[in-house]
């Protein structure tokens, strides 16, 4: 039998409970100050380290300053500028 949509929240609810009671003081590492930018940075963040996102994310955060920015940026170029944080040319395709 398929767990229901109300069944799915509550065990949800009582996950996210359990885990801010086993970990009170966590943060997220990755500098952000929108949520596009958290986006940006955790599509970044895969098969890299938050340093390494943070570094990159600096330097693009301050050319990009808008989703529409990020979305008319030449791919080329932007894939250059998160070479770093690997695979690049795909990474740069997901944020377009």
């Amino acid at each position: 039998m398929r767990e229901s949509k109300a069944r799915k929240i509550q065990r949800a609810a009582e996950i996210v409970k359990q885990l801010k009671k086993s970990y009170p003081n966590a943060k997220c590492s990755l500098n952000y100050s929108s949520p596009h930018e958290l986006l940006i940075a955790t599509i970044l963040s895969a098969q890299c380290t938050d340093h390494r996102v943070n570094q990159v994310t600096k330097t693009i955060f301050r050319k990009y300053q808008s989703q529409k920015e990020f979305a008319y940026a030449d791919i080329n170029e932007l894939a250059k500028e998160i070479y770093s944080c690997g695979y690049h040319n795909q990474k740069a395709k997901n944020i377009q």
